[in-house]
């Protein structure tokens, strides 16, 4: 039987929806070759924690998983003790699309924080950073942070470097969760390094997926004491995969050279397209409620337009409205996102 393949179909939905980035998948052509060690044990692997030390540093360790979600839950269970509980923005991914898996699966408290454009603060931080020796409660003692933001918003060098300094103070480990971290150190122009380790961050969940690989992500312990017996969690919470070689071997191809920022200054390029076209709407008629919601600093626009016009646009384009506020639209680009598809998109509103 012969399968004919879908027409071809562009997405501004989410930057999950895009392909795999054909760099990434002569990588795994390239590792599928005869056999090689299980469980990590392969020369793909290998290469992967010398290149981690490189970019993060010499006591870096990384620890390739498949999900986001499964790099977010094993890297804040191995931080935290049964009793323990993670400061996080109310917007943040742990918090609100996750399903309940760092409570459920990771036994976690979540203490969120409302912030208005997805970004923590020292100040915010410590509206929840209270009640240690209290058996009553939850001790507070991870911060994690989206860099970027849920909300598209980037943290600047200083913003972190002040969460750091505020949250080791209080004896608390930062965390970040880094799905969109190449996108962020595209915006502001630094290495992965400088945005994380440099800073004074413990922990990374680094992204993989959204920029192009097939069900490979990370988790990196910046600090060695950091997270004591995440080998044995990763293999509790179903993360531990038999042929590592291929999902190291993807991680390789991404960050070894520039792909990460190629394909990162890309997408976050089509967003500011996208942007600057539905400011030009919002200015030439103000009547119709178009504008842009949140700085546009990464891959993410979210928009207001008149409900017609998403309408018009759903008929031609996948994107989700923001479920907590009516009216407001997110729109993702991707490292295969092209000019004309959002000219497209912007012809159609």
């Amino acid at each position: 039987m012969t399968a004919s393949a879908p027409p071809a179909h562009r997405s501004f939905a989410s930057d999950n929806w895009a392909g795999a980035h054909p760099e990434v998948l002569s990588a795994i052509a390239a590792a599928n070759v005869g056999h090689a060690p299980a469980y990590g044990g392969d020369a793909w692997t290998a290469e992967l924690g010398e290149l981690v030390r490189g970019l993060f540093g010499a006591g870096a360790e990384v620890f390739p998983v498949f999900n986001g979600t499964g790099a977010n839950v094993l890297a804040l269970q191995a931080a935290l003790p049964r009793w323990g509980a993670v400061i996080c923005a109310q917007t943040a991914h742990i918090n609100t699309d996750e399903t309940g898996a760092p409570e459920k699966v990771g036994g976690l408290k979540l203490l969120p924080v409302a912030s208005p454009d997805g970004k923590l603060t020292p100040e915010l931080v410590a509206r929840e950073a209270w009640g240690w020796g209290n058996e009553h409660r939850a001790e507070p003692l991870v911060v994690s942070i989206s860099q970027s933001t849920e909300l598209g918003t980037c943290y600047r060098l200083e913003e972190i470097r002040a969460l750091a300094d505020a949250t080791h103070a209080a004896d608390m480990l930062l965390h970040v969760d880094g799905s969109r971290l190449g996108n962020a150190a595209a915006h502001l122009g630094v290495t992965l390094g400088g945005l994380t380790s440099e800073l004074g961050v413990d922990l990374l969940s680094l992204g993989g997926t959204k920029n192009g690989l097939i069900g490979a992500e990370a988790v990196v312990v910046l600090r060695p004491d950091a997270a004591p017996g995440l080998p044995y969690l990763r293999k509790m919470n179903l993360q531990l995969g038999s042929k590592m070689r291929f999902a190291s071997a993807q991680l390789l191809a991404l960050y070894s050279g520039e792909l990460w920022r190629r394909s990162a200054i890309h997408a976050n390029a089509m967003a500011a397209r996208l942007a600057s076209g539905i400011s030009a709407l919002a200015q030439a008629r103000p009547e119709d409620g178009f504008g842009i919601a949140h700085a546009v600093e990464s891959n993410a626009v979210f928009a207001r337009f008149p409900e017609a016009s998403a309408e018009r646009a759903r008929r031609a384009f996948a994107f989700g409205g923001w479920p907590t506020e009516p009216g407001l639209f997110r729109l993702m680009c991707a490292f295969d996102t092209t000019p004309e598809d959002v000219d497209a998109l912007l012809a159609v509103l």
